[in-house]
């Protein structure tokens, strides 16, 4: 498989930039050596991963990209936002079965599914999806705040009591944390948002266990931090990677447009420090969210980075650029499920790095249209195997 046209220009650097020491307690998953005819330099392997934050769409797109994630992923928390919501444990239901049957045969992948929190949803049905073990948690989205959320809370008062409901049986809230108001500027949304509406939702009810999705700032970082209890944060692989200028430079480039919007480098170093850290309120969450080309390349195109395809290998980049790969299995396999309260993985993975970059198909194919695979622009080394 060629490589991107982009990571392409990199290639010439080669896969041994930014080798760092590794810690001693590595050394029982990490090894050097090299097979013959491989080209395979270094080996690491860790607990199967999960995603605890995941678009798969539906119809075709599903199909298309569903693969992608089953091949890596043991489980991911399944985002409710369709053309029509999944508001209902019928809905989340009958959509999980679409999962199952989109699958690849021999797939081992467990969909956790969520519920789409509206203003009419009832604090009996949702904790009857939770107590039948239907919905795994529920997704804050503020009206507006990204795809297909316009049936979303406008007013958080008045899902108080669902809310209330919920932190009584310990269900978690996964939360898109943006307001919508046209008057915040869209680098400001995360924060402003903390301090009018999750921090004073966490002093009214501050048992309700909650997940702060695709953080994007140092603001959202500080605040994880200062908690004491119930409150945890997902990073993804994009903004772990770009800043708002891999939007611009050159000129407008969509396929970087992603909602939360990448922010400036201060935040992205602040995301790194937090994800590498080993502090197990930070877990993987790749938030990858497939469009078609044609919705992406238009003059008010969709937000979303399909980063599926090579999460893995991005995440082991930018893990051993900062010299910490042996926290890796940390963040992207044991500190989710701690956190969610289910069973770690008992399965593994191996990741090699090879000699040169590894090549990745740019564009996937979904119902006869064209999904571009996010390009980190930098060579990518290790690999799946």
């Amino acid at each position: 498989m060629a490589a991107t046209s982009l990571s392409e220009t990199f290639c010439s650097e080669g896969c041994s930039q930014g080798r760092r020491l590794l810690a001693p307690a590595f050394q029982a998953t990490y090894e050097s050596g090299s097979k013959a005819g491989l080209g395979l330099t270094e080996r690491l392997k860790i607990t199967k991963p999960d995603d605890w934050h995941l678009h798969l769409r539906d119809g075709a797109m599903l199909e298309a990209v569903l693969p992608h994630t089953a091949k890596h992923f043991a489980r991911a928390i399944i985002m409710p936002n369709l053309v029509r919501p999944v508001v209902t444990a019928t809905d989340a239901a009958a959509y999980r079965e679409r999962i199952m049957a989109a699958l690849p045969e021999g797939a081992d992948f467990t969909p956790l599914m969520t519920l789409y929190l509206t203003e009419s949803t009832q604090p009996d049905d949702i904790a009857a999806a939770f107590d039948d073990g239907v919905a795994t948690a529920v997704k804050l989205y503020p009206a507006g705040a990204t795809t297909n959320s316009a049936s979303g809370v406008r007013d958080i008062a008045k899902v108080y009591a669902v809310l209330e409901r919920m932190a009584e049986i310990g269900m978690p809230l996964c939360v898109h944390g943006e307001v919508t108001d046209s008057a915040v500027d869209i680098f400001d949304r995360e924060a402003v948002f903390i301090e009018r509406v999750l921090h004073p939702l966490r002093t009214r009810i501050p048992e309700l266990r909650i997940v702060m999705e695709h953080v994007t700032t140092k603001d959202g970082i500080d605040y994880v931090r200062q908690s004491q209890k119930n409150l945890a944060a997902t990073l993804t692989v994009h903004h772990l990677m770009i800043n708002r200028n891999a939007l611009f430079r050159g000129g407008i480039r969509p396929h970087y447009f992603c909602l939360p919007i990448a922010k400036r480098e201060v935040h992205r170093l602040a995301l790194r420090e937090a994800a590498v850290s080993g502090d197990a309120r930070f877990f993987l969450g790749t938030d990858s969210a497939p469009h078609p080309d044609h919705d992406k390349e238009t003059a008010c195109g969709c937000a979303g980075c399909f980063t599926a395809a090579n999460a893995l290998s991005c995440l082991a980049y930018v893990f051993e650029e900062e010299g910490a790969l042996d926290r890796l299995e940390g963040f992207v396999s044991h500190f989710g499920p701690d956190w969610y309260g289910l069973p770690r993985n008992e399965e593994a993975i191996t990741l090699v790095k090879r000699d040169k970059p590894v090549g990745y198909v740019p564009k996937i194919e979904a119902g006869g249209e064209r999904v571009t695979v996010f390009d980190p622009e930098v060579p990518l080394c290790w690999e799946v195997v």
